[in-house]
């Protein structure tokens, strides 16, 4: 046999190593493909809090407070800004949770091709839902940050909003992941921003007290976790929280999260795996 002809070598097999933790390359995976555009994110996340925080914290909180003297006996910034933290974490949630996830599914087959490995459809959601945490986590500490130097908070209590704010954008991620996965085209998602996500951002007590709404519309602010991440928020950044209160909103979130995992898990079984 000539010595110069090599014998071709078996493909590799990937087996899964005993105690590893398959979901960390799928969240390896979107942090890759983050690397590419992290400048652009950043610098949006920076600029979306300034032009927030001068048009509706200092402009339109100018004329609230010259004509009604601040909202519930504080001045609108401080009103208004813990309500729009919790509002972007909504936001941010929404963007990685909506269009990513379905191309995944139609039209780059990422969750296929990761199906073909050792990796499973937990380990799909755990790793990309991971990776959403983390983006809502950074938006929101950068949020914080900016929005401290106007001087939005009163009180170090603002601290714990940082995880109540993430709960609040998880909230909307994991539920909308089961959303996204049965979508065949974007057209659900025009209906989610426009007829529900606008109209929670608007009535959720981001920008007034929800007791200035329609008695018929107050029940439904209230079981809407933007609401539960508004309200205890605010009540941390004022620097007087009801410890009982902003725990029953973060067990509140909880539970929105664990019911919509157990969705997710479902619908991307389903779609996935049939």
């Amino acid at each position: 046999m000539d010595a110069s002809v090599s014998t071709p070598t078996p493909p590799r097999t990937l087996t899964a190593t005993p105690g590893s933790a398959p979901w960390r390359p799928v969240f390896g995976s979107w942090v890759t493909a983050y690397k590419r555009t992290w400048r652009g994110s950043i610098f949006g996340r920076f600029l979306s809090p300034l032009l927030f925080l001068l048009s509706m914290g200092l402009g339109l909180g100018n004329l609230v407070n010259k004509s009604a003297g601040g909202v519930a006996g504080v001045p609108y910034l401080h009103f208004v800004v813990p309500g729009i933290l919790a509002a972007q974490a909504m936001w941010v949630a929404m963007g990685e949770s909506t269009y990513p996830v379905m191309g995944a599914i139609r039209w780059n087959m990422k969750y296929h091709a990761m199906l073909a490995t050792p990796v499973g459809i937990d380990d799909i959601l755990i790793g990309h839902l991971t990776y959403v945490a983390m983006q809502v986590t950074g938006a929101t500490a950068i949020f914080m940050g900016v929005a401290a130097l106007f001087g939005s908070f009163s009180s170090w209590w603002v601290l714990l909003a940082l995880p109540i704010t993430v709960l609040t954008g998880m909230a909307f991620a994991v539920p909308i992941f089961a959303f996204s996965a049965k979508q065949e085209s974007d057209g659900g998602f025009n209906i989610l921003f426009r007829f529900i996500m606008t109209p929670l951002f608007l009535l959720s007590g981001t920008f007034f007290p929800i007791g200035q709404l329609p008695a018929f519309l107050r029940p439904i602010a209230w079981v809407t976790p933007l609401w539960h991440g508004v309200d205890a928020n605010r009540s941390l950044a004022l620097g007087s929280p009801h410890i009982a209160g902003v725990l029953g909103h973060a067990a509140y979130l909880v539970l929105v999260i664990v019911v919509g995992a157990l969705l997710a898990r479902h619908t991307f079984t389903r779609r996935l795996l049939r």
